[in-house]
């Protein structure tokens, strides 16, 4: 074959390429590697081909061909680069987009896929200095700005994520991917529903968009929408078959449409779809439809109050009645004088509810939270001297401090068996020191899962638990926590002092 026809070929073969119809672009491909095994661009594009086509495998074989032919060429490491972040080999691909970089230092592609590297990675502040550099290259170039977007979010500077999100869709109007990122920035800042119509939006421009049916579904069941979240988990299911998200998202919708037998064959679906095991095999306890664990996953907890943190204290309030941090304070003023001359850990410290009625309590207060976004709201009332993301036994356990005065306001209801809790606490507490908290109140055994996912305790069980880690029990009173559903929910407000 002469170079003149070869040069045709490939030039029809990128034609078919560059317009999506890629059988005719990989035959002519393959035509021209028939008669020169060692061109280029042909073994170039035809990995590139194959990796849109989701190979990833055979991209990474034709593209390594091809720098095996000319190593020189930063677009073909770039691309390498891409096809090794679809095989989840990512530090292999920054590796590949560094030296795509060498090559060509003024690369805004490597620069920004360099950055997803990073950010997949977990390196986001070194993800958001690429995604830099990439736009001081080309300042509207729409995939850094949502990338570098997508590095703010998991931040959680949602501000700054929208603000790229913005950038993007103004520099491409039919962005699907930074319609949707800048939806969830908006439901994270606790704008329901201009998330829904982001997301709706996104399906607008892309019908199949699995993760944007998820996303207008969770927005729709948490207003109670339950027909039309189950309608569009289904969507989503369409969309993508086996998406755990989806699947593990219709369960829940199942559950509260008081579907339960469904919700069950749908969560064992999840949990076969690849959804966390733990979460799924709680959720089924909560249904009567297996063994109750010990404790509510962490993961379960941190998931479900980082969703919860933007609308925590309007629900708690005007929705639930919710007055455990009242009745703590009342508890507190029986036992103890306010003077701020105390070590005060809000233990499950949540949005900071509790922190402004124990802050007369405290020399220094602070407060631990499995979720990071409720401690970011917590920070916000500037009455901690100090906030950390832990589990609490945990903080308790292997802090080596020492404290005054413990309070946990509605936390031990995401625990069952409190004896690692009790064995802390009592550790932690200095002598004469209090430990006040509340639970829901259980009439018979120890503790139990109930069907809102929350664990009730009985009164023996907490006295016996006390006696046995050398506690004195002050006080134990009934007492009505919030509202659920629009019934009363029993509790118990435990004072005992170390």
């Amino acid at each position: 074959m002469n170079s003149n026809h070869t040069t045709a070929l490939l030039q029809q073969a990128v034609a078919h390429h560059q317009r999506g119809a890629f059988a005719p672009a990989e035959a002519l491909y393959a035509e021209v590697l028939q008669d020169d095994p060692a061109n280029f661009d042909a073994l170039h594009l035809s990995g590139v081909l194959a990796r849109q086509r989701g190979d990833a495998q055979r991209a990474l074989a034709l593209i390594g061909q091809a720098l095996a032919v000319d190593a020189t060429r930063a677009i073909a490491h770039c691309n390498l680069g891409a096809a090794l972040q679809d095989a989840g080999r990512d530090e292999e691909a920054l590796a590949s987009y560094e030296h795509a970089l060498k090559l060509q230092p003024d690369y805004p592609m490597a620069a920004c896929n360099r950055g997803n590297a990073l950010r997949r990675l977990g390196r986001m502040d070194a993800a958001l200095d690429s995604y830099g550099r990439a736009l001081a290259l080309s300042p509207r170039y729409p995939e850094a700005l949502c990338n570098r977007a997508l590095a703010l979010q998991a931040l959680g500077r949602h501000d700054a994520a929208l603000d790229d999100f913005g950038a993007a869709i103004s520099a491409r109007p039919n962005y699907a991917e930074a319609v949707y990122g800048a939806a969830v920035s908006l439901l994270a800042q606790g704008e329901a529903e201009p998330a829904l119509q982001g997301f709706e939006k996104a399906l607008q421009l892309r019908p199949a968009y699995a993760e944007a049916w998820c996303g207008r579904a969770g927005v729709l069941l948490r207003a109670g929408q339950l027909a039309v979240a189950e309608e569009s988990y289904r969507n989503a299911l369409t969309a993508r078959p086996g998406y755990a998200r989806a699947q593990l998202g219709l369960a829940n919708t199942l559950r509260a449409l008081g579907r339960r037998d469904e919700a069950v064959a749908a969560y064992r679906q999840a949990r076969a779809d690849g959804a966390d095991a733990d979460m799924v095999a709680y959720l089924l306890a909560t249904l009567g439809a297996g063994a109750a664990p010990q404790a509510s996953p962490s993961g379960y907890v941190a998931a479900l109050f980082d969703q919860y943190a933007p609308r925590f204290d309007e629900h708690l309030v005007d929705v639930l009645r919710y007055r455990t941090p009242a009745l703590l304070a009342d508890l507190l003023q029986r036992h103890v004088a306010a003077a701020g001359d105390r070590d005060v850990l809000d233990l499950g410290c949540g949005t900071g509810l509790c922190g402004p009625l124990l802050r007369p309590y405290a020399r220094r207060l602070e407060g631990v939270d499995l979720s990071a976004a409720m401690l970011e709201r917590a920070r916000g009332q500037a009455v901690y001297d100090a906030l950390a993301q832990a589990d609490i036994a945990a903080f308790l356990r292997d802090g080596g401090r020492q404290w005054d005065l413990l309070a946990a306001a509605d936390v031990l209801v995401y625990l069952g068996e409190l004896d690692a809790l009790f064995a802390a606490a009592r550790t932690a507490l200095r002598g004469g020191g209090l430990f006040v908290f509340s639970v829901e109140a259980l009439n018979e055994g120890t503790f139990a899962l109930q069907p809102s996912g929350r664990y009730a305790h009985s009164r023996p069980y907490l006295e016996a638990l006390a006696a046995q880690h050398g506690f004195t029990v002050r006080e134990v009173a009934a007492c009505t926590l919030r509202q659920d559903s629009g019934s009363d929910v029993a509790g118990l407000l435990v004072a005992l002092s170390a």
